[in-house]
């Protein structure tokens, strides 16, 4: 009548092993940044220089240039124009500059016009020209409006 019956033997408890967590694929490496070309203290260059990358100048150019970023240091040189996208300016500058974005340091001078979209002046800056700024292109222009006639 009253029996017991047999319990099944006890098992083991395994315990699931967590997989291991799938990382994100390693990313490339991000392109280094190339170091500025360097016209050191002392140096002097007379023709022209033209690339897309940053220009450091300590020495003097007897030249036009034509860069990506400009860096004229507090000893720098430059007789002939600049055309630059950002132009960084401590040094002295005698002709005309063009670049999108522009800073005056306090040890900076300009002898030319400066065409520019941002231009940023320090205390101390000496600046000898005219300051024209470039349009910007208009973001979003929608078209001119035509006039509405009503006919009754």
């Amino acid at each position: 009548m009253f029996e017991k019956t047999p319990k099944p033997p006890a098992r083991p408890v395994t315990l699931d092993e967590p997989t291991p967590a799938r990382t994100a694929p390693t990313p490339a490496p991000a392109a280094k940044p190339r170091p500025a070309s360097l016209i050191a203290e002392g140096m002097c260059i007379q023709g022209n220089l033209a690339g897309e990358a940053e220009l450091q100048i300590d020495g003097l150019v007897r030249g036009d240039i034509r860069v990506g970023k400009l860096c004229l240091g507090p000893k720098g040189r430059i007789e002939g124009s600049v055309v630059a996208v950002v132009a960084e300016i401590r040094g002295h500058v005698k002709g005309p500059l063009k670049a999108r974005q522009v800073r005056l340091f306090g040890t900076a001078h300009i002898e030319g016009d400066i065409a520019h979209e941002q231009l940023a002046m320090e205390t101390g800056a000496v600046f000898e020209g005219r300051s024209v700024r470039l349009a910007q292109p208009a973001q979003g222009d929608a078209p001119a409006a035509k006039p509405v006639s009503s006919a009754a």
